[in-house]
């Protein structure tokens, strides 16, 4: 039995950029041209390979999951590579991102630094190994890959306040990667294995005492995954890590803050279902609870800042506590809205952050001007300022910009932010079929979701007004088209996001639909068999052993 070539096309996002990646490493800065030509048309082929993985799993694969054997041992014993619609949503997702800040990093923040191109190329290897490995082994290997190459990006553009935040981000993601290893140790010292879809078909038959230690593991292991989503009050390093980063890489951060919401939404749907025993729907509340205690610490951030950067952190916060929150409420057709926020509210995030640097060259054009230390990366072809034709009606661009990015992180009409929340709303209130009613705390996260748009909407708006309408040394600023197509092509996503709302949501329905199905995955995954070894030609019949010789009269 051979594999179909199709199959392979599940480990291309993490084999292509780890090349990639180790081909950019050794090449000079004054190879520029050529390393963000390699950069960009590995970006761009991830984008094309996402597209068919979302084809292959939405029509060809059976029950739309493929499952690649790497090193074709059979799961639980070998590392099993899981693309099913929702993975393969998110490396869709990725790519995009990708794109947009690999595109407005050419003119300038790619050439600050020597190494920023190949840890970008690890960054996506990391990302995209976590959306689609179905092991917590190999999931910890994937994490620390992503980690190690966002603490050289976020340093990228050294200056004191970037550094100081750097050592801050790296020490909490260092405990958080401890907390990993001590919560795998302890699910694997109760369960005997680390494969997600082995772990779900034992955990019903567990004893008592065995349970308790397993709810231990998980509970330890669930920290790791929140210090990332950023729950209250796990997530104090996040806003002043997003305000110093560079615009770039703070794009990719706005993805990395899902990465643990996604891994939550991926192992409590499969090992904590209704057909867990004892262990069905563990930690729910917690999530449940956390998610809006999260939303209320996001909203009260984004009213008590002025900061652009830290608004955004705090705008990334509330989108990560609205998940968390929908999760833990366990409805499958509310994951269904809530995947359709937590891409568009995604999206909106990473336009405002680019955004960000753009805006305050009107207020102050002086801040254009970046305090690089190009001597301590020897970095001897300085980049200047991006200088290119200037783009007609720049205050207009920003402000429409900033208009549409703000409408959509609040929620409110036209675009996809609205569409999000109304979709959140309408699953709230009508359940479905054999399901209770909304209750009290149904009641409860309707409003802070409702309540957290309106303070997005007054605190973006305080610093739209400040910044377009009442500085008095505003002027329109020089802006180059490698910036502004990035804002430009997020902001087009985001617009089809809401003209597609349809489609879209149908997809997003079928994949929470398959992870509301563990039974599904248990089967698909265990029971993928190794590819046979080839068939050797058959030997010819062994000769009969050759008669003794007749001994001597």
């Amino acid at each position: 039995m051979n594999v179909a070539w199709t199959q392979h096309l599940v480990v291309v996002p993490i084999v292509l950029p780890l090349l990639c990646g180790a081909a950019l490493a050794p090449l000079t800065q004054g190879r520029h041209r050529l390393k963000f030509a390699l950069a960009y048309g590995s970006v761009l082929a991830l984008l094309a390979n996402a597209l068919a993985l979302v084809a292959l799993a939405d029509g060809s694969w059976p029950d739309g999951i493929g499952v690649y054997l790497a090193a074709n041992w059979a799961a639980p014993f070998g590392i099993a590579l899981v693309a099913d619609r929702l993975a393969a949503g998110m490396l869709v997702l990725t790519a995009i991102l990708a794109l947009a800040a690999l595109h407005y990093a050419q003119p300038r923040w790619s050439r600050i630094g020597v190494h920023f191109h190949p840890l970008f190329q690890f960054l996506l290897m990391g990302i995209n190994g976590a959306f689609l490995t179905h092991d917590l082994f190999n999931l910890f290997v994937f994490f620390e890959v992503m980690l190690a190459a966002s603490y050289g990006l976020v340093l990228h553009g050294y200056n004191v306040e970037r550094l100081r935040a750097s050592l801050q981000y790296i020490a909490v993601n260092l405990v958080a990667a401890l907390f990993f290893l001590v919560g795998t140790a302890l699910v694997y010292a109760t369960t005997g294995t680390l494969n997600m879809a082995d772990m779900a078909g034992r955990v019903g038959a567990l004893g008592a005492a065995d349970l308790g230690l397993l709810k231990t593991g998980i509970a330890v292991l669930a920290l790791a995954f929140l210090v990332k989503a950023a729950m209250w009050p796990l997530g104090f390093w996040l806003p002043t890590t997003y305000a110093a980063a560079s615009p770039p890489v703070a794009v990719m951060l706005v993805l990395m803050t899902k990465v643990g919401a996604y891994v939550i939404l991926r192992l409590w749907l499969l090992v904590f279902s209704d057909g867990a025993g004892e262990a069905a729907r563990y930690g729910y509340d917690a999530l449940l609870w956390g998610g809006m205690a999260t939303i209320v610490f996001g909203a009260a951030g984004m009213l008590a800042t002025d900061t652009a950067g830290r608004l955004a952190g705090y705008a990334a916060i509330v989108s990560s506590g609205t998940l968390l929150a929908v999760i833990g409420y366990g409805q499958a057709s509310l994951v269904a809205a809530g995947l359709y926020y937590f891409i568009a509210s995604t999206v909106a995030l990473a336009g405002f952050v680019l955004l960000i640097e753009l805006v305050d060259r009107i207020r102050t054009p002086g801040a254009a001007i970046l305090a690089l230390t190009a001597e301590a990366y020897a970095v001897e072809d300085m980049p200047a300022e991006p200088k290119g034709k200037g783009v007609p009606a720049a205050m207009a661009f920003l402000s429409l910009a900033f208009a549409a990015c703000a409408l959509t992180i609040a929620g409110l009409p036209p675009l996809s932010g609205f569409v999000a929340k109304f979709g959140m709303f309408h699953a709230l209130i009508n359940p479905g079929p054999g399901l209770p009613a909304i209750g009290a705390t149904g009641w409860t996260l309707m409003a802070l979701v409702f309540a957290s748009g309106l303070v997005a909407i007054v605190s973006l708006m305080r610093f739209g007004v400040r910044t377009f309408w009442a500085t008095e040394m505003a002027a329109p600023p020089a802006l180059h088209a490698a910036e502004v197509a990035p804002v430009a092509g997020l902001l087009l996503v985001s617009v089809l996001l809401t003209v597609q709302a349809a489609p879209v949501f149908d997809y997003l329905a079928r994949a929470s639909h398959d992870i509301h199905r563990p039974g599904l995955y248990v089967d698909r995954v265990l029971g993928m068999p190794p590819v046979p070894g080839p068939v050797l030609p058959a030997l010819p019949p062994a000769l009969p052993p050759a008669s003794p010789p007749a001994e001597a009269p």
